[in-house]
């Protein structure tokens, strides 16, 4: 029996279920597909999912990748500042005895300098120190997904319980801080896995993704510093949720599409999960789940049919990266957030570098415009208590006080998304169209602010900020103004039409169950055909 849950999504009777099934998988694959399609929706937790679109595919002849965090947190925006670190300065990474596989923390070396980046953090993963970050945009145009992607349970099962190295959220805030391009991040996270070995939770992907490609990346329970990589090029489509990687050639290492840790064909082969003479290593089948969790998937839609659907799209446009990080289908009270980075070639100026940002699920909340440029962030986006690990039992550092008076842009839209859900059929179109229209007016202006930083960047670095600052300041205020009336004219909708019904007197508000989702006509924890 194993003694923690190494899956975020399986309870202990279904892991040790999934540790039996795993020794059987080579003989019963219809055995562990049949137990993962029947999680429930509901099971599913702290997953996130990625988008890329290659530049050959899109409208303007960008990369766009764009996704979500799904976290039981708080979540908010900030800004980091470009920053030189003394000789010898070190950083703790990795986890804690808490964490769902137990670690112990460690250090490794900061980087001399590092890079300006914008990111969502959050507050809260069991075991995981905060501030926590799947991710974000830095001034080199290097964007970052974290993503899911579950171990093999073998892999789970021999993970040492005092496992050290960086976690998942440790190798993206590094790999932001010090990459100039995907590639280099890619590098950069491999090489920190091999020299100082990888605290994991199950095992996790990074989509990563710069002007001109993208790459895919993989880490792997065990404590074997197993890691692959795959390059996505100009006319490739990801959809990760979990993150994959199908077949890897045996020259891995000498080709230019793949990376990976020395061992990751010798392991395989010693666990007598792999033949060479094979040639190939299908990395899903040998060190994940085998495909089931790309189709049919733990979603209401899987990663297959968002993949077919992108394709579908071409040539794809941010608004269409908005829409489909957007989808009820996905987008449901699991998402801290919404995110789309607009990777654009030869900018005018680096500071121009943009991500799109959702304070909450994008499902009912706005994308507001963010450059690197930025310098602040308003304090309606900033770090508040609601959901914060730890408020409940202790009061507030008066560091913060007027901070937290303000309004809190996830807890508006987090109410409005409780509204619209609750009656999605008469609710969802009203809302969804506002927030396009919205965004759609952003997406218009955006030319010509973007001309008026340009020219005042060559007069000074100062100026240049300033004008973004106020235009995303002036617009993240119209999206809180917008929410307002939204929630204003819904919720006395809602309280007239319906009433608000009292809650059974022995239920626990914090209980889980059913995840909030505006679906209509649909079931997410229903399976699928």
């Amino acid at each position: 029996m194993l003694p923690f849950p190494p899956f975020p999504f399986l309870s202990q009777t279904d892991q040790e279920n999934a540790v039996i099934t795993g020794k059987l998988r080579q003989g019963l694959p219809a055995l562990i597909t049949a137990l993962v399609a029947s999680l429930p929706l509901s099971q599913v937790a702290h997953a996130s999912y990625g988008i890329y679109v290659g530049s050959g595919l899109t409208e303007d002849g960008s990369v766009l990748l764009g996704g979500t965090g799904e976290e039981p947190s708080s979540h908010w925006l900030e800004i980091v500042p470009r920053a030189n670190h003394p000789a010898g300065a070190m950083i703790t990474v990795g986890a804690t005895p808490e964490a769902r596989l137990p670690a112990r923390l460690s250090e490794v070396p900061q980087a001399r300098e590092t890079f300006r980046y914008i990111t969502m953090n959050y507050s809260s993963y069991a075991g995981f120190p905060a501030p926590i970050t799947n991710g974000g945009l830095n001034e080199h145009q290097v964007a970052i997904r974290d993503i899911w992607s579950p171990s093999r349970p073998e892999l789970i099962e021999m993970t040492p319980a005092d496992q050290t190295g960086p976690n998942y959220s440790d190798l993206a805030r590094m790999a932001l801080e010090r990459a100039s391009t995907a590639r280099e991040a890619v590098e950069i996270i491999g090489a920190l896995i091999d020299e100082y070995g990888y605290t994991t939770y199950g095992g996790n992907s990074h989509l990563i993704a710069d002007p001109q490609e993208g790459w895919v990346v993989l880490q792997f329970a065990g404590g074997q510093g197993l890691w692959v990589a795959e390059r996505l090029g100009p006319d490739d489509v990801r959809a990760s949720y979990p993150g994959y990687i199908e077949e890897v050639p045996a020259d891995y290492q000498s080709n230019p599409d793949f990376m990976g840790s020395d061992n990751l064909f010798s392991f395989a082969r010693q666990q007598g999960w792999h033949d060479p003479a094979s040639g190939s290593l299908n990395v899903d089948e040998v060190y994940g789940l085998g495909g089931i969790m790309r189709t049919p998937g733990t979603k209401y839609v899987s990663p297959a049919e968002l993949e077919a659907e992108l394709r579908d799209m071409v040539p794809v446009s941010v608004e269409d990266v908005m829409k489909m990080v957007r989808d009820p289908r996905i987008a449901d009270d699991h998402a801290g957030y919404g995110q789309v980075a607009h990777l654009r070639q030869e900018l005018a100026n680096p500071s121009l570098a943009l991500v799109w940002v959702a304070p909450t699920g994008s499902v009912t909340a706005p994308f507001v415009p963010w450059w690197v440029g930025v310098d602040s962030v308003p304090p309606e986006y900033g770090l508040h208590r609601y959901l914060t690990d730890n408020a409940a039992p202790t009061f507030i550092n008066p560091d913060f006080q007027l901070q937290e008076a303000t309004e809190f842009a996830g807890r508006l839209f987090k109410r409005l998304m409780y509204y619209t859900c609750a009656f999605p059929e008469e609710q969802l179109e009203r809302v969804q169209s506002t927030l396009t229209a919205f965004e759609a007016t952003m997406l218009e202006e955006l030319p010509r602010i973007e001309r008026i930083a340009a020219l005042a960047y060559a007069d000074s670095s100062e100026l240049g900020s300033d004008v973004l600052t106020r235009f995303s300041h002036a617009r993240a205020g119209d999206a809180l103004e917008l929410g307002r009336g939204l929630l204003a004219g819904i919720e006395a909708e809602v309280k007239t039409r319906h009433g608000i019904p009292q809650p059974p007197s022995d239920a626990d508000i914090n209980a889980g169950g059913k995840a909030v989702t505006c679906l209509v006509g649909a079931d997410p924890d229903q399976p699928r055909d």
